[in-house]
């Protein structure tokens, strides 16, 4: 009979060694492969990235060229089943459109299955987009990065540098992240050797819950209700009264302030017309965390992603109800890496559980 600790979170629970990434959350450090990631963005965008992640595993791992073209050309393949995807997900929210055309992939497609859902992902998006605008789709462009594509095909046309640098730094930046839910659930349909398109959507399906992609459309609700900086310490204080949760605080990991999202503010700071907004969510940023100390003098809460996330997600004209697919189209270059590390090291994940229902006479 087994008897144990239970720990319903799995906190603090080691289930395997990987390559990939280390969040330490106690100095509030993010390094990939060996890079730290302010260094890691600074250097590279999402192709390489991915190609750091893949190096060693799948095909055109750790070198960026191929990576590019090997996405670039799942685009374009995967813009024939646009048409189906559009009947298909009418009436569905973004993320819920993904999860549709991801199951459109068939396991028999020819295409290296990391290259075919890292290039369907963003054709998909930008196509549930305009359908929701009456737009046609747009076809891709392989002769651009992942980031200028999605936001030509959103915007019809390309946006400006400083724009696409701006969504390819938030994708770079979103790829991996340790063990999180939606991480580990891939891993555990990847350890059935179910196939790395259904790890990729198993992954996005635990993406889709709010606990886990869903904070950074709400952090703009948040800062849309307070209005002016002015306003925040009374915002906060009635919040904490009624026990609310604040959107872009707190970390179940980082004890201190999230690396991602001093990143991604420095990311939104180099966007024209945002200083305004930029400078207010600062000021309330800093009430928050005042108001933080105040009521939860015993817990360690800073700003986490998706904070500024939200700023520069807005500023791109990315729709609030589409954010937690972006996440998707940028994640899933890590789900792809922790597969392929799954599949070549690791045992059909199979944890024990303690019984504590009845037992017959």
């Amino acid at each position: 009979m087994l008897q144990t600790r239970v720990d319903s979170g799995l906190d603090g629970v080691i289930v395997a060694d990987t390559v990939m990434s280390e969040v330490d959350g106690e100095e509030g450090r993010l390094v990939v492969r060996g890079h730290s990631i302010e260094d890691l963005v600074g250097v590279t965008g999402f192709e390489g990235v991915a190609a750091l992640l893949w190096e060693g595993y799948g095909e055109g791992g750790g070198n960026e060229a191929a990576a590019r073209d090997g996405m670039a050309a799942a685009r374009v393949r995967a813009f024939a089943l646009v048409p189906k995807l559009l009947i298909a997900a009418e009436g569905l929210t973004p993320v819920e459109g993904l999860r549709v055309g991801l199951g459109m992939l068939p396991d028999s497609d020819p295409v290296p299955h990391h290259y075919l859902v890292c290039g369907a992902l963003p054709v998909f998006l930008a196509a549930l987009l305009n359908a929701r605008k009456g737009l046609s789709a747009i076809a891709p462009d392989p002769s651009l990065t992942t980031a200028q594509d999605l936001l030509r095909m959103i915007r019809g046309q390309r946006a400006g540098e400083v724009f696409e640098k701006g969504l390819d730094t938030y994708l770079a930046t979103v790829a991996d992240h340790g063990f999180n839910a939606s991480t580990f659930t891939a891993r555990v349909v990847a350890s059935t050797h179910a196939g790395l398109i259904s790890a990729v959507l198993a992954g996005l399906c635990a993406l889709k819950g709010p606990l886990h992609g869903g904070a950074p459309g709400p952090v703009l609700d948040m800062l849309d209700e307070i209005g002016e900086a002015s306003r925040a310490e009374a915002w906060f204080d009635d919040a904490f009264a009624k026990n609310t949760t604040l959107m872009g605080f707190g970390h179940r990991i980082y004890k201190v302030r999230d690396p991602r999202a001093d990143v991604l503010k420095a990311a939104v700071a180099r966007l024209p017309e945002t200083a305004g907004r930029l400078s207010y969510a600062s000021e309330v940023e800093q009430g928050a965390i005042a108001a933080l100390r105040r009521h939860k003098p015993g817990r360690r809460l800073d700003t986490n992603v998706e904070y500024y996330t939200a700023l520069l997600l807005e500023a791109l004209e990315i729709p609030r109800e589409a954010f937690t697919a972006l996440f998707a189209v940028g994640r899933v270059a890590g789900w792809c890496a922790h597969v392929f590390e799954q599949e070549r090291g690791g045992r059909i994940i199979r944890p024990q559980s303690n019984y504590v229902g009845a037992r017959p006479s």
